[in-house]
């Protein structure tokens, strides 16, 4: 089940986008045009999938502070919404204000409607609708019946489990949970990065990069396989070493660099640790462990990877993106021409320019080269 198409609504700066997600989608464009709102729609869908979406809303300051602040018509919708296809399936969820007569807290950001539709051709299947608190869901004689009450804070998607009549609830919302959102490794000197972790066997990298040690210790000693790893440390660093080691049940990485004093007997080839190594290199240690992991979730969004790296450094990371956007679909936005030019020529994609737009929806992030029906 793959991620084909997104639907944006009433989000910070975007009022109304559609657009198709290929294997691997690059967006650049210059700083405040939105390319970090497009990013944070994707996480949104993903926190409904999890069950978090309202909390991470009041997070970000509230519905009144990630509604579309722009000019608005008297007809526009007050609801946040947002959609994902996935193959033939669609999951769309809406968020808005509640009224005084809602059983929500004052402010709360509600959960108004959820909709799981199966495209089958021409025809949309609903399985599973929700309108305020009532969940329905089409059962094996072809009708829709309540299964389930909830909360204004709860999402159906994650709240439905095992149903023996709608499997594809259960499906989607793998999916959706699945996905993983790589925005900012912490490098600082108290980073969890720079700590060792539990040695544990660790098929996919944490969002924050704690477990990174782990992850390479798992590609070492699960997949007996540290082609890769190695291939992209050497490409970005020639001659570089990463060494693992495991104490009291704790995982560590560290990393050897060429000797800068060859002459000396033997040659000075101390490994750095992880406290020790630039954040520059200690970034694009994590970037290795993001995309090259033993098992990729389905799909991987990357915001900004170019930060804190060195320009020699780019190339290498395009062609590690290219190597896993082989094993999953990866998802990148970023203010680097440099970058977005290099995985055009690694890989052919055409990198999408996000722009503001001059016209009635003044300010409104947009995608250049994109149609009103949401095809480039």
């Amino acid at each position: 089940m793959s991620l084909t198409a997104i639907h944006i609504k009433n989000y910070r700066s975007i009022p109304d986008i559609s657009f198709p997600v290929h294997k691997l989608t690059v967006f650049v464009g210059k700083n405040g045009v939105g390319k970090t709102n497009l990013y944070q729609a994707m996480r949104l869908l993903h926190c409904a999938a999890n069950g978090t979406i309202t909390r991470e809303i009041a997070d970000q300051g509230g519905l009144h502070s990630v509604m579309w602040a722009g000019p608005r018509k008297r007809h526009m919708s007050t609801r946040l919404v947002l959609e994902a296809e996935l193959d033939d399936y669609s999951y769309a969820i809406e968020i808005g204000f509640p009224r005084p007569t809602d059983a929500a807290l004052a402010n709360e950001p509600m959960i108004k409607e959820e909709r799981l539709t199966l495209r089958t051709g021409k025809r949309a299947v609903v399985i599973m609708m929700r309108k305020g608190p009532s969940v329905m869901i089409r059962g094996k004689n072809n009708k829709m019946a309540q299964h389930m009450t909830l909360l204004p804070s709860e999402t159906a998607l994650s709240r439905i489990r095992g149903h023996k009549d709608a499997p594809e609830i259960d499906a989607v919302q793998s999916q959706l949970t699945d996905w993983r959102f790589y925005h900012d490794f912490r490098t600082d000197q108290a980073s969890p990065v720079r700590q060792p972790c539990r040695a544990l066997c660790t098929p996919t990298l944490s969002s924050d990069g704690h477990d990174l040690a782990a992850v390479f210790a798992t590609i070492a000693d699960i997949a007996e396989d540290t082609t890769d790893i190695h291939g992209a440390i050497d490409d970005a660093f020639p001659g570089a070493q990463l060494h693992l080691g495991m104490e009291n049940g704790q995982a560590n990485l560290s990393l050897a660099f060429p000797s800068e004093f060859p002459d000396a007997n033997p040659p000075i080839n101390r490994p750095y640790k992880a406290l020790e190594l630039s954040d520059g290199t200690l970034r694009y240690l994590c970037l290795v462990g993001a995309l090259l992991s033993y098992r990729l979730p389905n799909f991987i969004a990357l915001n900004e990877p170019e930060a804190s790296l060195h320009p020699d450094l780019i190339a290498p990371l395009a062609r590690m993106i290219k190597k896993a956007a082989f094993r999953t679909n990866i998802w990148i936005v970023t203010h680097s021409e440099q970058l977005a030019v290099q995985l055009s020529e690694e890989t052919g994609i055409i990198p999408r320019d996000v722009i503001r737009r001059k016209d009635q929806n003044s300010g409104a992030t947009w995608i250049k080269g994109l149609k009103l029906t949401g095809e480039f």
